[in-house]
């Protein structure tokens, strides 16, 4: 990984469809208002933009940590935005303030951690958990 700045800034933009309404996503009795997981979905994509330009081949970031307020309503149609802005780099520890905002009005902040990972590593470490719970799942039988 190359070296992370405080202060770098990532965005992801979002218009609200069907899909990402808390009536669809959670429980049919409520409003057809953005889903609280979907707005998070778009801050952690605006974080993982912030710092992707500084990872080498085989690595990614992954969310560790969420602290989010949702704020505000937001309807189907509207376009959403979130930013992300790195405020701490420590190890292979990243820590976000991150907001998200509709055409209106602030909708949402808090903050996100995300964890510098090796890929191929990743994929070990869960292809081998897979193996575990297969055979906890056999000797069940």
């Amino acid at each position: 990984m190359k070296l992370i700045s405080t202060g770098t800034t990532g965005r992801f933009t979002l218009v609200v469809k069907p899909e990402h309404l808390a009536n669809r996503f959670k429980d049919s009795i409520l409003p057809p208002v953005l889903a609280t997981p979907v707005m998070i979905m778009a801050m952690e994509n605006a974080a993982l933009n912030a710092v992707r330009s500084y990872l080498e081949p085989g690595e990614s970031v992954v969310g560790t940590m969420v602290n989010v307020r949702h704020l505000a309503a937001t309807a189907i149609g509207q376009t959403v935005t979130a930013t992300a802005e790195v405020t701490a780099v420590e190890g292979r520890r990243i820590v976000f303030a991150i907001s998200a905002s509709d055409e209106i009005e602030e909708i949402g902040k808090g903050t996100h951690e995300r964890k510098v990972v090796n890929l191929t590593r990743l994929q070990q470490r869960l292809d081998a958990k897979i193996a575990r719970s297969e055979a906890i799942r056999t000797a069940r039988r």
